[in-house]
């Protein structure tokens, strides 16, 4: 009797453990695609280039200058040179023509080509670097795509807000369905919480058993579910490696911790609720909830 007994609790358990890191696996997907996102936000910014367009005249000493004082800046990423001599050279090669054969002189501009930290990719920030950088008389003129930059900043807001609001309606569904298999766990054992009142146990003394059993759900749950999220990364990544920008040792820390923290603390919290409502309860309600 006793081991059927012990049976099924364990089934209980396992039941109770499956059904709570699913939950948890969803919660953790909807994390990892908020933090993903602004991953993606950040590197398509940083690769919104600026154009700085030079002179014809500029010098390789006038060049260094400006492209030191660039680097230095806190805006900048990187910065790469292309001299007039490298364009035509491309473009020679691309179209196999040389247009300074009928020209009669090299028609292409000599550039800096700079790449912002994502915070600065943005119309207001490039309008005050381009001011300052202006001041240098061996910039002709500043390029860079304003239209595809604001288009990039707005939908990146959107979707940001869209995932939030997404990520906030998962969570409390995600409580009520994980309040709801815990609330079914100890449902089962009503009769026994009563029992136990009546032989004189304190509430804490009753409820303390139970508490570290939803512990260890909370626990084996938030395991099995990174668990399963991680070998979804792995064989995303197995299969599109050039998408691993987007899953950096700090956001697989902050998902696991999230998922670990989400699984203990609602499973604790539902289950001392839980305990405390068949606790207050008389003998004859038990048999009608």
């Amino acid at each position: 009797m006793k081991q059927k007994k012990k049976r099924l609790i364990d089934i209980q358990f396992v039941t109770a453990c499956i059904s709570t890191s699913l939950v948890l696996l969803l919660l953790g997907f909807v994390v990892l695609v908020v933090l993903s996102a602004k991953s993606l936000s950040t590197h398509v910014r940083e690769n919104l280039e600026l154009s700085l367009l030079l002179n014809d005249n500029v010098t390789e000493k006038e060049v260094e200058r400006i492209v030191n004082y660039v680097n230095a800046q806190e805006y900048t990423k990187e910065t790469h040179y292309i001299s007039k001599e490298a364009i035509l050279a491309d473009q020679t090669a691309s179209m196999g023509l040389d247009p300074t054969e009928f020209l009669g002189y090299n028609p292409y501009t000599a550039s800096i080509e700079v790449k912002l930290k994502a915070d600065h990719a943005n119309t207001d920030s490039i309008m005050l670097i381009k001011n300052k950088l202006m001041r240098y008389t061996q910039i002709r003129e500043i390029a860079y795509p304003s239209e595809l930059m604001d288009n990039v900043n707005d939908n990146i807001r959107k979707i940001s807000f869209l995932l939030l609001v997404l990520a906030f309606a998962l969570s409390m569904i995600s409580f009520a369905l994980i309040n709801n298999t815990i609330k079914l766990t100890i449902y089962s054992q009503r009769f026994i919480l009563h029992t136990m009142k009546l032989v004189g146990a304190s509430w804490a003394f009753i409820r303390r058993p139970f508490l570290i059993r939803n512990l260890g759900i909370g626990i084996a749950s938030g395991v099995l579910a990174n668990g399963l999220i991680a070998g979804s990364i792995y064989l995303l990544l197995r299969y599109e490696p050039q998408m691993s920008y987007l899953f950096t040792w700090q956001t697989l820390g902050i998902v696991g911790g999230c998922v670990m923290l989400f699984g203990i603390l609602i499973t604790m919290i539902c289950a001392y609720f839980s305990i405390n409502r068949f606790l207050r309860m008389k003998a004859g309600d038990l048999y009608y909830i």
